[in-house]
C-alpha cells in the first residue's frame, strides 16, 4: 500500500476542486481548499489536519492556512459545493468521517457530519451543488462501493449507490452537474479504466468509458462542465507529469494527452475554477513532498503548467474542493 492516494483525488478540491478530486462546475468560485494530508517523502513523517485556502485571484502568494479538519488524515476526497465542502474518508487508522468546511467561517474547526458507510481511504469523490459521491478505496482490499452524501441530511450515514464497474483504489474524480467520472487506480496493476457514474440513475453499476492515456493512480483531477483534466502519477519515473483531457461529449474515446505539469509527482490532489485547475502538493521522486502547486490552463492547455505561489508546506495525499 506504499504510494498510494486520493486525489479528489482523491479528491479533493471538488467545487473549489477533486480524486483525489476537484470541480467548479459552473459555479464561478474564487477560492480552492486544500485539506489533510502527509509531510515527509519517501520517510513517513507528520500526518496533518491542515486546511490551505488558495485564492485564485493572488495565486502567487502562499496558500492561507484555515480552521483544520476535525481529525489529522491523509488519503481522504472532498467535494463541496458554493458554501461549504465536505472531506471524507482517510488514515491512519481507516477512518468513515467526513468533516464540513463551511467557507464563510473557515477559521473554526471543521464540524463532523454523518459518516460514510464504511471506513476506507485512497478514494475518489465527486457531485453536485446538493450531494457529493465517494468511490472506490481500500476497506481494507480494494472495493467499488460508491457512497452518496445529500448535502441537506448530512447528519446521516452516507446511503450506498450502484457501484464502480470494478474495485480498486486511488481513483480521482470529476464531472458536470449530472454525471461524475472516476478516473484511474490500482486493483493488481495501475489501471485506465474511466467509470461513469450518472447521477439520476445512481443505482445501477457505473458504465465504463473511453479510458485514460495509459494505467495509473494517485492522481489529482478537476475540470468544468464540459471537460475533465487528470494530471500525475505513481510513482512518477513515468509520465508522472501527464496531464490527460476527456471530453464528456465525446467520452468513449481514448482521454487526449495535454501539456504537463512543471514537476512530475504523484499523490497530488487538484481544485480550481471554470477556466483553470491547481494542481497542488504530491511527492517527487527528485524532490520529494513538494508544496508546488501547478496551474493548467485550459483554454492553453498545450502549454506547460505554470507553477504559481506554494502551500503552506510540502505534503501529499491531500484533498481539495
Amino acid at each position: 500500500m506504499s504510494g498510494v492516494s486520493l486525489f479528489i483525488i482523491g479528491s479533493a478540491a471538488k467545487y473549489n476542486s477533486g480524486s483525489g478530486s476537484g470541480s467548479g462546475d459552473g459555479l464561478g468560485l474564487t477560492n480552492a481548499w486544500f485539506g489533510g494530508g502527509r509531510l515527509g517523502y519517501p520517510a513517513a513523517l507528520a500526518v496533518i489536519s491542515r486546511v490551505d485556502r488558495i485564492i485564485f485571484a493572488s495565486d502567487t502568494a502562499t496558500a492561507v492556512a484555515k480552521g483544520p479538519l476535525s481529525l489529522a488524515r491523509y488519503g481522504l476526497a472532498a467535494h463541496g459545493n458554493t458554501t461549504d465542502a465536505w472531506f471524507g474518508g482517510g488514515a491512519p487508522g481507516l477512518v468513515s468521517r467526513v468533516d464540513r468546511v463551511i467557507f464563510a467561517s473557515d477559521s473554526a474547526t471543521a464540524v463532523v457530519k454523518g459518516p460514510l458507510s464504511a471506513t476506507r481511504y485512497i478514494i475518489g469523490a465527486h457531485g453536485n451543488t446538493t450531494d457529493a459521491w465517494f468511490g472506490g478505496g481500500w476497506e481494507p482490499g480494494t472495493v467499488s462501493r460508491v457512497d452518496r452524501i445529500i448535502f441537506a441530511s448530512d447528519s446521516a450515514t452516507a446511503v450506498v449507490k450502484g457501484p464502480l464497474s470494478s474495485a480498486r483504489y486511488g481513483p480521482s474524480a470529476h464531472g458536470s452537474t449530472t454525471d461524475a467520472w472516476f478516473a484511474a487506480g490500482y486493483s493488481g496493476s495501475e489501471r485506465s479504466t474511466v467509470d461513469r457514474v450518472i447521477f439520476a440513475s445512481d443505482t445501477a453499476t457505473a458504465v465504463a468509458k473511453g479510458p485514460l492515456s495509459g494505467g495509473r493512480y494517485t492522481q489529482g483531477a478537476h475540470g468544468n462542465t464540459t471537460d475533465a483534466w487528470f494530471g500525475g502519477n505513481f510513482p512518477a519515473f513515468t509520465d508522472g507529469s501527464k496531464v490527460d483531457r476527456i471530453i464528456f461529449a465525446s467520452d468513449t474515446a481514448t482521454a487526449v494527452v495535454k501539456g504537463p505539469l512543471s514537476l512530475a509527482k504523484f499523490r497530488l490532489t487538484a481544485g480550481g475554477s471554470t477556466t483553470d485547475a491547481w494542481f497542488g502538493g504530491g511527492d517527487s521522486p527528485s524532490e520529494g513532498a513538494v508544496s508546488t502547486v501547478d496551474r493548467v490552463i485550459f483554454a492553453s492547455d498545450t502549454a506547460t503548467a505554470v507553477a504559481k505561489g506554494p502551500l503552506s508546506a510540502g505534503k501529499s495525499w491531500s484533498a481539495a474542493n
